[in-house]
Parts: structure tokens; sequence; C-alpha cells
């Protein structure tokens, strides 16, 4: 994790629950096959310096397929098919800012630009969805959505589905813009909760009006 993100966060990392999860992590990774690999558990930390944050996108589990898993939330390795829901992101970036698809997978690149990509529990069992749920991550990562808020000002809250939109309570909506849609998984997005929220050139106008990079979505 990147020494940013130690300093913020070390009253976590000494509370009592953060012991228990990191307890039942470790004894689960060594009885069971678990997501991703334990060097990627906190790779959205480490990918995206606490200051450097400007966008978060929150998913809510990790992928639980084989090799799929890498740490940021909708992203998969570079030599990866693209998930349902990774193909409509793409899609909509497609048509929102006319930019062509790209060949990967890997989100690693828009990490380095400021987007805090963060699932809501970042561990998972292989082939068990929701596996590691209600373990303490929740708890862990709701702590840092709230001091996202906090410390930082003028941010791009993108929650998409209903899980992501009940983080809306632990965000200052007059210091952020919160951008909220359906979720880009297919079962919503054919249903027309999500195609059209242009919430890529939004994020962008919204930045540039603080005088911040926009982030380069292709």
């Amino acid at each position: 994790m990147h020494t940013s993100w130690e300093k913020v966060l070390q009253s976590e990392f000494n509370s009592p629950y953060f012991n228990n999860l990191v307890a039942f992590v470790k004894e689960d990774y060594r009885t069971t096959k678990c997501f991703p690999k334990g060097s990627q558990i906190f790779n959205a930390f480490d990918s995206c310096p606490f200051d450097q944050v400007k966008v978060i996108i929150l998913g809510q589990d990790p992928y639980h397929g084989q090799g799929q898993a890498d740490g940021l939330c909708f992203s998969v390795p570079k030599d990866l098919p693209h998930p349902p829901s990774l193909k409509n992101i793409f899609k909509e970036i497609e048509v929102d800012l006319n930019l062509p698809v790209p060949q990967s997978g890997s989100l690693q690149g828009w990490a380095k630009q400021g987007v805090f990509l963060l699932n809501s529990t970042l561990t998972v069992r292989s082939n068990q969805a929701g596996s590691h749920q209600d373990k303490g991550w929740e708890q862990f990562t709701d702590n840092v959505i709230k001091k996202l808020s906090k410390e930082i000002e003028g941010l791009v809250f993108m929650l998409w589905g209903g899980f992501a939109k009940q983080k809306i309570k632990f965000i200052d909506m007059e210091k952020h813009l919160v951008l909220t849609s359906g979720h880009p998984s297919p079962l919503s997005a054919n249903r027309g909760y999500w195609f059209g929220n242009k919430h890529f050139s939004q994020c962008n106008a919204y930045l540039k009006s603080l005088d911040k990079a926009p982030i380069q979505w292709g």
C-alpha cells in the first residue's frame, strides 16, 4: 500500500475489527483458493496515492474466476477477455467520448491518473461470489470513502447500481460531484439503466472546471 494511505488509515489498521479481518483473510488464503493474489489485495491503494485521487469508482466484490481479479474494481489483466460489465463500461465510453474500445481490460492506466478503483470487499473465494462479505472489509472501505470525502475537495464519485448508491450517505454532496446510474452489468444495462449516463464526459467537465487534468479514458 502506498505510504500516503498508510498515514491516513493508521487508525483503521490499529483497530480490533481490522485485526480480526486480517486473521480471517490470512486463514482463508491458507486453506482455500482466494482472489486476488495476496500482493494485489491493496492494488487500488498501491496504484493511486491518497493525495492524487480525483475520481472514485466503486465496485462490490473482486472477480471470483481464475486469474481475473487484479485488485482494481472492474479491471482484469490485459490478456484476459473483457467481462460483461467491463464491456458495457467501454461501450458507454465509446459513445460518450467517441473513443475506440481498448484491447486490454486492465484499468491500471486509469488508476495511475487518479481514478481510485475500489471494491467494497477486497477479497473473495474462488467461484464463491460474496464469500468474504460481512467480515470487516465493508467497514474498512466505508471509512476510506468517508476519509476521501472529508479530507479532499472536488472529487468525482461514480456510484453504479443499488449497492454503490448506498454509499452516498458517506459523501459530502456540497464538496464533490456524485454521479449515479444503474449498474453496467447486462441485466441492468439492457433495461436502459446504464447506457447514456455520460458519466465520463461529465466527470472530465467537472475536473476541468476545477483546473484539474481530465482523465484519459481511452
